[in-house]
């Protein structure tokens, strides 16, 4: 992800001046990585978005400048209670993964994972992989930072200013709809909804609705849990709870009845985010 200006040397130098520092091994243990990192950086010609991240708040240095080189050597205030070093990083990397991806589909105004992968050119794999192992997706981070203005600080840590209410009004997004009757899955146009009071983040969204009920689905998770699920049983779709048992058994549940089966006897067709009762 290229959001930087110049060659990864010119900006070692920038976060050396930054910190006040002469080296590389000094650099290294202001950012509290391997001397040999930041050697490698400069033989790969590329600098990794956490450094920027954590020197910039670590240092108060503009993080505009660090990135590109542009405008005065400016500084934002730091306050003196503000975690830096080991502990400042220690917080960065320990609000990985989801946490901070909702930081960013925040700042975006984005309500779908799938609207993020689209504007940054990424796999939709690559963003369950920063959930699943608690990744810090620094690149992205700063590269957040420099397009939306939103504080490096909240989008990092959580903490300080947040993106203001006006600008993150949503129209809606549209959502694919299908009718299910007779345990037949069908096409049924599109919903509008904004879902950004569902505190999950949701990359393939489907509103499902029959006669009595209607659901959101995840269409894009697939491995069977405990939970509620779309499932395929002999082509045909209903909507069941489901426990896990030893052997790669399932205890399937719906209306009433109940019965076991294996995990590989059933279609997995979305994991149930919402459910909507009618009332009669």
């Amino acid at each position: 992800m290229d959001f930087s200006e110049g060659t990864a040397l010119e900006i070692v130098g920038r976060l050396s001046s930054a910190y006040g520092v002469a080296t590389q091994k000094s650099l290294a243990e202001c950012l509290g990585v391997p001397a040999a990192n930041v050697s490698n950086w400069v033989q790969r010609d590329s600098v990794p978005g956490s450094a920027f991240v954590k020197c910039a708040l670590d240092t108060g240095s503009d993080l505009h400048w660090l990135t590109t080189g542009k405008l005065a050597n400016a500084k934002f205030e730091v306050s003196p209670e503000s975690p830096k070093g080991e502990a400042l990083y220690n917080e960065i990397t320990s609000n990985g993964g989801k946490p901070v991806l909702r930081r960013i589909m925040d700042a975006y105004g984005f309500t779908l994972q799938k609207q993020l992968c689209e504007l940054l050119g990424i796999s939709s794999g690559t963003v369950s992989t920063w959930v699943r192992r608690n990744y810090f997706p620094g690149d992205v981070v700063v590269t957040c930072a420099l397009e939306t203005g939103a504080s490096l600080q909240w989008l990092a840590t959580g903490k300080g200013a947040q993106p203001g209410d006006s600008s993150k009004e949503s129209t809606g997004t549209s959502i694919s709809r299908k009718n299910l009757a007779a345990g037949v899955l069908q096409d049924a146009g599109s919903w509008t909804v904004d879902l950004s009071f569902i505190p999950h983040t949701l990359i393939e969204p489907v509103f499902i609705s029959s006669n009595t009920e209607s659901w959101i689905v995840d269409a894009s998770v697939s491995g069977i849990s405990n939970g509620r699920w779309l499932l395929g049983i002999d082509d045909k779709y209903d909507v069941y709870d489901i426990a896990l048992l030893p052997g790669r058994k399932i205890s399937v549940t719906s209306k009433g009845t109940n019965f076991t089966c294996g995990a590989d006897e059933v279609n997995s067709a979305g994991k149930v985010i919402l459910t909507m009762d009618y009332n009669s």
